[in-house]
């Protein structure tokens, strides 16, 4: 099919492998290969545990797909890591397994750069089909469609697979073509939270301002005028005022999954926005959301208190954020 869609082997060249992926060929089907990506759609727990295993191991990205039995809400779909796939007894089953397969690092399991999943939210409905009178009289091993996968069978609603291979399938050729986006993974942060992470970049402006202007002798005016002005290059410093609203802060949280972006750090710590880079005005491109401990650590030593692959991540996504009026 792909072939007919494109036949020109320059842009396009299937090779098809008629083979099912088990624990015992899965190390021989990924090597000889530089894989840019793995698209996982296997519906049986310790196959689908092997696989990503392995693909963790050889630094392979994956995508893999949840399940979609039980439910038929297409639009509580999310992408997401695999820790936040919340209302999902196969993500859940996962996480489970994954832990007895690699031992000593979790770091897959909050990093949607190793591993993203496609997940519904939905609370599952209906539970998995009982054997009949029949098929525990004749055996039930009788009945399963493939040796070592599971015989019973939770009922699907066909459309719910077809839009979850679909959003695969869209991850899949954004990412392959260099045009990356920013799944909304979390729930969204009201606007209380909203307005306290705006009131507080405010007031660490302000500071920062009030601590350059220390330091050199000059100032600005101050009270309701000061807001006004426009920013101004202070020894490399970029000082002015904030340059987000509301909406934007609704828009950050969602670039940074409602976590802080060195330790992955949920919505249960203290978080806040902060410039990654203080010789650039605090707008979309510039602001990362940040943990107590590692906003301290920040305020210390600047980017050198944060890893070197830990700092690619987050200019990476801080890439991907929209272009505005100050980039």
């Amino acid at each position: 099919f792909c072939q007919k869609l494109c036949p020109d082997p320059s842009y396009l060249f299937v090779e098809d492998v008629v083979q099912m992926y088990t624990c015992e060929n899965g190390e021989q089907l990924l090597e000889g290969h530089d894989w840019d990506l793995v698209v996982d759609a296997i519906d049986d727990v310790p196959t689908k545990a092997a696989l990503l295993s392995r693909c963790i191991a050889k630094d392979i990205r994956v995508i893999s797909c949840m399940g979609a039995g039980g439910k038929s809400d297409v639009t509580r779909l999310h992408i997401s890591d695999l820790r936040t796939a919340s209302r999902d007894p196969l993500a859940s089953k996962l996480r489970q397994v994954l832990k007895k397969l690699i031992k000593n690092d979790t770091t897959y399991m909050d990093s949607m750069e190793k591993l993203s999943v496609v997940y519904s939210s939905e609370k599952t409905v209906v539970k998995l089909a009982d054997f009949t009178d029949e098929q525990k009289a004749e055996g039930v091993h009788m009945f399963g469609a493939v040796d070592g996968m599971r015989i019973r069978i939770l009922p699907v609603l066909g459309t719910m697979p077809a839009v979850m291979g679909q959003t695969l399938a869209a991850v899949a050729l954004c990412e392959l073509g260099n045009k990356n986006f920013s799944p909304v993974t979390g729930d969204r942060v009201g606007r209380n939270v909203r307005h306290r992470l705006l009131q507080h970049l405010k007031r660490r402006e302000v500071k920062i301002r009030e601590s350059i202007e220390a330091a050199t002798g000059d100032s600005e005016p101050k009270g309701e005028d000061a807001s006004e002005l426009s920013g101004r290059m202070y020894s490399g410093t970029w000082v002015g005022p904030v340059q987000v609203d509301g909406d934007d802060i609704e828009y950050m949280m969602e670039v940074w999954r409602n976590r802080c972006g060195v330790t992955g750090e949920r919505l249960g710590t203290v978080l806040e926005l902060a410039r990654w880079d203080l010789s650039k005005p605090s707008v979309c491109q510039n602001l990362v959301l940040l943990g107590k401990k590692a906003l301290m650590d920040f305020d210390a030593h600047g980017k050198a208190s944060v890893p070197l692959d830990i700092q690619k991540i987050i200019e990476k996504r801080l890439m991907s954020c929209r272009v505005d009026a100050y980039s």
